[in-house]
């Protein structure tokens, strides 16, 4: 992003994405280079030797996840979830281990801020919207992984009725957080009696 701003402000606009952007450096920056200051020239091009050396850096910690994952006991049976990938299974085991700081499956979901949030009024009790306490980057990480479920259905597995049925009377987003929610308790439940998945828990 500071790339493009830096350019933009120069009148040079570069396609939006990274592979975009590493292929316009390739094939037009030569072009537009012509017009820039000289100190501006090596600003950009340290800009793209910082940007290099961040996704080099990404590139190794992802196989260092990926070969972490494969020998770690607990994420190889959270792998077998459907909705849960190799992120969200490091993620997982590196904050709450076998998750014996929670008591129970709704307490770890409470802890990621995927239960609603109740108000009383009179006797009466009203759910609101869903807390958003607790770890961000684990709960984005379930949210996404039930968004990629739902967009995906497969017939033969057991959520799917449920998810259907859920799905004609509550909005997207309220069928998205309800089965990251449930994704949440299964993982709890499963880094808990470390067995491995079973789709009818």
């Amino acid at each position: 992003n500071r790339i493009r701003s830096t350019l933009s402000e120069f009148g040079i606009f570069i396609p939006v994405g990274p592979q975009r952007l590493h292929r316009w450096f390739r094939e037009d920056y030569a072009a537009s280079e012509q017009i820039l200051p000289v100190i501006m020239q090596r600003h950009v091009k340290r800009l793209m030797e910082r940007l290099q050396g961040l996704e080099s850096a990404i590139a190794t910690m992802d196989v260092e996840i990926d070969e972490l994952s494969k020998k770690n006991d607990h994420c190889k049976r959270l792998l077998e979830v459907p909705g849960i990938g190799r992120l969200t299974a490091s993620a997982l085991v590196a904050s709450v281990g076998n998750g014996a700081a929670f008591t129970s499956a709704r307490q770890f979901s409470a802890w990621l801020g995927l239960v609603p949030r109740q108000h009383s009024s009179g006797g009466k009790q009203r759910l609101l919207g869903v807390s958003k306490r607790g770890d961000v980057y684990l709960r984005k990480l379930l949210i996404h992984g039930a968004r990629a479920v739902v967009k995906h259905m497969n017939p033969k597995r057991m959520t799917t009725p449920w998810l259907r049925q859920l799905s004609e009377r509550a909005h997207p987003n309220v069928v998205i957080v309800a089965l990251a929610n449930k994704l949440a308790r299964i993982a709890w439940s499963m880094l808990r009696s470390e067995q491995r998945y079973c789709e009818a828990i």
